[in-house]
């Protein structure tokens, strides 16, 4: 199967996607409710689409395309409201989150779509295991040469979208001393990772076929990399961030995208190379285990520097882009966060150093994803 031609998009054009838990309202467990959730869903007339996700306690949500961070926030917040109202009528609530804090994997039923039964039966219980919760941010990329090298650049700050998203410290009622325990999961894929090292489209073609070739592949779907070119949109997705709490935090998420997009497409800052990804597999750690208290090692000096502390720098090196993008909002919005050492991790062990419940902790972020609907 040929790789498909890169589809020409408008350069930093965004589009966003976030995977939402479905929860009971007696003991906040997830619940089944995702054809119930799709049926009201499909009455309304809203932007981007609402879709099914791998297990049936699971909905996937997504903008259309849309040009600015203030755009997104303005579609997520439609979808939002949307969905509160129809949670509100099948007596259940729907949360943000990148993994559910308590609930049993060996209780999840596979949603019932072809392609979901496909890959139940090739990966086993690691398609249950894949209940978890992540955002996906797409940037459009005027070609396909500047994609890849968008990606490559972008690479140096996974560890930033990790630290900024991580709202995953528990697993099966547990505290896992992760900020980011999401991640472990989607790494026990085995096309999962980074994507290889090529700046050419004409070098990723061939690679494409090679991988096709060895029947392991048949699309780009079968990729879990971190980021990965999508030429059907024109677009780069990254993928390692957790679900936020709110899409207030989603809508800030990708303005920090689309504000490196910018630094990195205008000012091409640095060369993307190959030993950029020497301690791509450590920073990426740090970030998921530390979050924002992470140690950053800079993949082009080698210095050792806190993570938090080059979080604040790119918020200064990107201010000019901010404005021109009408992204100052939410890139304010994350900077204050970093300053207080505070992402949606801590916020939720907070909840639980003062409920001692996780029921009560879910409880809670059920009512900050619905905070602000109608």
């Amino acid at each position: 199967m040929a790789l498909e031609a890169f589809t020409t998009s408008s350069a930093l054009s965004l589009g966003v996607e976030l995977e939402l838990q479905l929860v009971n309202t007696h003991d906040y467990d997830l619940a089944p409710y995702a054809e119930d959730m799709l049926r009201l869903m499909r009455a309304q007339k809203l932007p981007g689409s609402v879709v099914p996700e791998m297990t049936s306690a699971m909905i996937e949500i997504s903008t259309g395309v849309c040009h600015s961070s203030a755009e997104v926030l303005s579609q997520l917040a439609q979808i939002r409201d949307a969905l509160v109202r129809a949670a509100d009528r099948l007596g259940i609530a729907v949360c943000g989150g990148g993994t559910h804090p308590f609930q049993l994997w060996h209780e999840r039923r596979i949603y019932d779509k072809p392609r979901f039964r496909e890959l139940s039966a090739l990966y086993g219980y690691l398609s249950k295991q894949f209940t978890i919760f992540g955002q996906h941010v797409h940037v459009g990329c005027p070609d396909a040469d500047t994609a890849l090298r968008t990606l490559h650049r972008m690479s140096r700050y996974i560890p930033h979208f990790i630290a900024l998203s991580a709202s995953s410290p528990y697993v099966q009622g547990h505290d896992t001393a992760f900020d980011s325990a999401r991640l472990n999961s989607v790494f026990a894929f085995p096309l999962s990772g980074r994507a290889p090292f090529v700046t050419r489209w004409s070098d990723f073609e061939a690679y494409f076929d090679k991988m096709t070739r060895t029947g392991v592949v048949k699309s780009m779907k079968d990729f879990y990399w971190d980021i990965r070119p999508k030429p059907e949109y024109g677009t780069i997705e990254i993928r390692v961030f957790d679900t936020p709490l709110t899409v207030e935090r989603a809508a800030a998420l990708a303005a920090y995208v689309q504000c490196l997009g910018a630094w990195f497409m205008r000012a091409e800052p640095f060369e993307p190379h190959e030993d950029d990804y020497l301690v791509y597999t450590y920073n990426r750690f740090q970030a998921c285990r530390f979050g924002l208290d992470a140690i950053y090692v800079d993949p082009g000096s080698g210095e050792h520097l806190s993570l938090r502390e080059h979080l604040l720098q790119s918020f200064e090196r990107l201010a000019p882009y901010a404005q021109t993008l009408d992204a100052t909002a939410g890139l304010a919005l994350l900077r204050e966060s970093v300053e207080r050492g505070h992402n949606d991790a801590r916020w939720l062990r907070e909840q639980q150093q003062s409920a001692q419940w996780l029921g009560e902790v879910v409880r809670q972020a059920g009512r900050r994803f619905r905070a602000d609907a109608r």
